[in-house]
């Protein structure tokens, strides 16, 4: 039997100054809790959208800010973030970002504007960046080779699981309380977290390099500059300068960064990682992963609330048990990893996210909970086969001295894979709802066109207000709903297929090595040279 599915340049000798197995466990209670609480956060407060609207006058361009300003100055502080732990330690690195997240936590409470509440969201947005790398840092600096695939499982099932989780407990709260109680819920946790996070051993390279500032400034730009177009993408138009824009940008600051990178002595990121298969495997498989997650949230959030009729709490209780098999295995990681390899993994688990998206094609506007019920299971099944293998993979192809970069990768993939699942699902279920809709509207005034055009909410809104004629609209609405929808989850099924295609050659087997096939080419072009 194969020990580990991938080979490892980490330093893996026991070091007689390491944390105890009780220093260790409780370390990784405080971590899974801090990446729980981050994640959580991303998602929190779209059961709340509405109540945010009524109370402080925000448009929808705000309310999408509210939600997404968080996400974009996260993600582009990932990477310094996690230089900055690993050069100056970890767990300062960590408690910093709890403060900061606290604080901006706080001040929703007492602030009421729109544009108050954006800021305060970026502003917790830059805590949790440096929160994310942390956590997974000081896991992996802290536990031998022998037990960090099963710690870094039982991390990523938490990371995986913490979007249900904010659904959850946001449905919970928004069922007795306001949606300010989301923000003292959030800052409650964040100082709790504080506490405890003093209590845990630190890690660090001691002999780091000065941070590389001109990387630093490029990849955060990079980062910045494509989400940012990406966000914009579903409102705008994929082919508004703005959006096409940003986003070419965005890819000239990554080939800027690679080129800064491949000529500085002691590089943010050794960009050539990316050469490696378990390394490119990993990275693709997490930005994959979130990219299917969060664009099916997106969409199903929607078909429970609006077409079952469930109330917050009861759609996130509809999508708990998503929770069960992706945490079961999550922490199976250990056991079944070195017997079939990264690539077996990583490519059936992304084949069951696929197939389990293409049942949900299956749905129609008479379809019960238990119909969606078991497309849920083969989905979550296939997340959890391939969320710990990934993030394992990225984690386990960097020297444990560069742990807070290779975390902090493999959390900027998560959140530009979250921004491309939401852009690409939305703007998909948003134009063919509109088309599918548009010819039975015909009949109706133009005052319930426009309305019930935009969105499924709006539809359900208008036909409860204009008496026989609301039912068949809203069966039509629905319909078309239904039909936005199966359009959706096929364009997101796709991209999964052919990226699981692209993990079966590429990724390295149980061995260590690639497919037969790519090495062969690989011999072929060696022998040309």
């Amino acid at each position: 039997m194969v020990g580990s599915f991938v080979p490892s340049r980490q330093n893996v000798d026991r070091d007689p100054a390491a944390p105890s197995a009780r220093a260790r466990l409780w370390l990784l209670v405080v971590a899974c809790l801090a990446v729980s609480m981050v994640i959580s956060s991303m998602v929190a407060l779209n059961s709340a959208l509405p109540d945010i609207a009524v109370e402080t006058s925000a448009t929808q361009s705000q309310l999408t800010w509210v939600v997404d300003g968080y996400t974009l100055v996260l993600a582009c502080l990932l990477l310094p973030a996690g230089a900055f732990g690993d050069r100056y330690g970890r767990r300062g690195a960590l408690l910093i970002g709890l403060a900061v997240f606290t604080v901006a936590s706080v001040a929703p409470i007492f602030l009421d504007g729109p544009v108050e509440l954006i800021v305060a969201r970026a502003v917790a947005g830059a805590g949790a960046a440096f929160v994310m790398p942390a956590t997974l840092s000081l896991l992996t600096a802290a536990y031998p080779k022998s037990e960090r695939n099963k710690a870094v499982g039982i991390w990523a099932g938490v990371a995986g699981s913490g979007a249900v989780l904010g659904f959850l407990v946001t449905g919970l709260l928004l069922e007795f309380w306001s949606w300010q109680s989301i923000f003292w819920a959030f800052a409650g946790a964040g100082a709790l977290l504080f506490a405890l996070a003093c209590t845990v051993s630190s890690s660090r390279d001691d002999d780091a390099a000065p941070l590389d500032w001109p990387g630093a400034v490029l990849i955060g730009a990079a980062v910045a500059v494509f989400v940012f177009g990406v966000i914009e993408a579903p409102a705008r138009g994929w082919t508004h300068p703005l959006a096409w824009g940003c986003m070419a940008a965005g890819v000239a600051f990554a080939v800027a960064f690679t080129a800064v990178e491949l000529r500085r002595t002691h590089p943010l990121l050794d960009v050539r990682l990316f050469a490696r298969p378990d390394f490119a495997t990993g990275a693709l498989g997490v930005t994959i992963l979130f990219f299917a997650n969060f664009g099916f949230f997106f969409v199903v959030i929607q078909y429970v609330q609006l077409v079952l009729g469930y109330s917050p709490l009861g759609s996130a209780m509809a999508l708990a048990p998503l929770i069960v098999p992706i945490f079961i295995l999550s922490v199976a990681t250990g056991w079944y990893l070195p017997k079939v390899g990264l690539r077996v993994a990583a490519t059936v688990g992304l084949l069951l996210i696929a197939a389990g998206l293409l049942c949900l094609r299956l749905l129609d506007v008479g379809s019960t909970y238990l119909d969606l019920a078991w497309p849920l299971l083969v989905m979550s099944t296939g997340i959890g086969f391939c969320t710990a293998p990934t993030t394992s993979a990225i984690m386990g192809a960097v020297p444990d001295e560069k742990q807070g970069v290779a975390s902090a990768v493999n959390d900027a993939t998560r959140e530009i894979g979250a921004a491309l699942g939401i852009a690409v699902a939305g703007s998909i279920l948003a134009g063919r709802y509109t088309a599918a809709l548009a010819p039975d509207l015909a009949r109706f005034p133009e005052p319930v066109r426009e309305r019930a055009a935009g969105s499924l909410a709006e539809a359900l809104a208008v036909a409860e207000r204009i008496g026989p004629q609301g039912g068949p609209l809203a069966e039509l609405a629905k319909t078309a709903f239904i039909d936005a929808m199966a359009s959706s989850v096929l364009v997101l099924a796709v991209v999964i297929v052919i990226a699981a295609v692209f993990v079966a050659f590429w990724s390295p087997g149980r061995d260590g090595r690639q497919s037969r096939i790519v090495r062969r080419r690989a011999e072929g072009r060696q022998r040309i040279n």
